[in-house]
């Protein structure tokens, strides 16, 4: 049976795009965190648990970045022909996210704070589209449901 898709090829470009670049910012910033002049700072209290708050929160950010970017390039290559789509549909899943640590939060810079935001943001918008895609898009948008019930409502008068 052959499968129809809302997907289409230039919404993967588009995503993978924006993808690409928010994983370039990430990996800018958890990586200045690393340098050694930041890790010189003094051993103990907040410049401690400051560096625990980089270390974890950049590990989810960059896993969460490397999961969106793997369900893209799966995405890419099923419309290369390369993935069929019962083998999109068995390895190209979308794994969970991992919250963010509140507490470990509130020790980063705001703009760091943002820039994982955007990677939350970013991995649920794709979440959505994959749970859409293995429903065959069949949710349906609000305002579509709103217009089948007044032609119902419409149709009983």
């Amino acid at each position: 049976m052959a499968r129809t898709s809302d997907l289409s090829r230039p919404i993967i470009e588009a995503l993978y795009t924006e993808a690409l670049v928010l994983a370039d910012e990430v990996r800018a910033v958890f990586a200045a965190s690393a340098e050694p002049a930041a890790a010189a700072e003094p051993i103990g209290g907040d410049g401690a648990m400051l560096r625990l708050a980089l270390s974890a929160e950049g590990l989810k950010t960059t896993t969460r970045m490397m999961h969106v970017l793997a369900w893209l390039l799966n995405q890419r290559a099923f419309f290369s022909g390369e993935l069929s789509a019962s083998q999109l549909r068995r390895h190209g899943i979308l794994p969970s996210d991992r919250e963010a640590d509140p507490e470990a939060l509130a020790r980063l810079e705001p703009e760091t704070r943002a820039l994982i935001e955007e990677t939350v943001r970013l991995h649920r918008r794709i979440a959505r589209l994959d749970e859409a895609w293995r429903q065959d898009f069949a949710m349906q948008s609000p305002a579509r449901a709103f217009q089948q019930m007044i032609g119902r409502e419409l149709g009983r008068g």
